[in-house]
């Protein structure tokens, strides 16, 4: 897998469209198993040339896989999409027998199990506090949040579907805020509740589906609607279904995939 000289390196890249039955919807994400670790910044240069909100690489090691996320400019800690992509080209392509895998993760184990043709990945719920609508929000959005919490990001919670799908934000003050980015989310009259994701920090203007968002969503709406399921969708303009159930303090989200492109990449020496 290492560089020779003399030699190109070639690695296998698959782009799946992530929390979609079609093309052209849900959330792209690349992902490229590896036999071995590259080095660090080869794998963020992979990852800003991809140009996608997210590059998932893995290795396998024993009776797991070893899963590492890269948006085009830093590595994260969590990715639920390029997770459920990265377990796609496992089932699907690389077609283990298995129904069930276990990546290894800087957020622990995450569990993906295959159930007919959706994948439910298995996540830690994450706490929220409630906390005050920060200015830069407040300007970039140009109207106030009935509730605004904080945790992996800033969740705003508005009384306002159709504000949901139609506002654009002001990307460059989002961009001053102190986590990773911004949920905006409302309940709905179609499904339990709809949701869009800023993330200008990380170069992803807004993401088209993040099933890490859910992870902090659900607790949120678990208290308000008093109830651990929930079928749920992202509104951007590539949108994405979400299916989230909550057991214990973990929450399982699923959704389907479908494969977009096969190739190859090529790295001279």
């Amino acid at each position: 897998m290492r560089n020779r000289k003399g030699k190109s390196m070639k690695l296998k890249i698959y782009q799946i469209d992530a929390f979609a039955q079609n093309i052209f919807e849900g959330n792209p994400a690349a992902v490229i198993p590896l036999e071995e670790w590259l080095e660090d910044d080869l794998m963020q240069n992979i990852a800003m040339e991809n140009n996608l909100s997210e590059t998932a690489f893995f290795v396998k090691e024993s009776d797991t896989y070893h899963i590492r996320w890269f948006t085009p400019v830093d590595e994260v800690d969590m990715c639920g999409h390029a997770t459920l992509a990265s377990a796609y080209v496992i089932f699907e392509i690389l077609q283990i027998e298995d129904s069930k895998i276990v990546f290894s993760s800087k957020s622990g184990d995450l569990t993906v199990t295959k159930i007919g043709d959706k994948f439910s990945m298995d996540f830690p719920l994450q706490e929220i506090c409630e906390c005050k609508v920060p200015q830069a929000m407040l300007q970039a959005f140009e109207k106030e949040p009935i509730s605004c919490y904080k945790s992996m990001d800033y969740i705003a919670v508005f009384d306002d579907e159709e504000f949901i799908k139609r506002v654009e934000p002001k990307f460059s003050l989002l961009k001053e805020l102190d986590c990773r980015g911004v949920i905006i989310t409302s309940l709905s009259k179609e499904y339990d509740f709809i949701t869009r994701f800023f993330a200008p920090k990380y170069a992803i203007d807004e993401d088209p589906v993040t099933g890490s968002a859910f992870t902090q969503l659900v607790t949120y709406y678990s208290k308000t609607l008093h109830k651990k399921e929930f079928h749920a969708k992202q509104v951007s303009a590539r949108g994405g279904e979400v299916f989230c159930t909550i057991k214990g303090n973990r929450v399982e989200i699923a959704g389907y995939g479908v494969k977009y492109l096969e190739g190859e990449i090529r790295i001279p020496n």
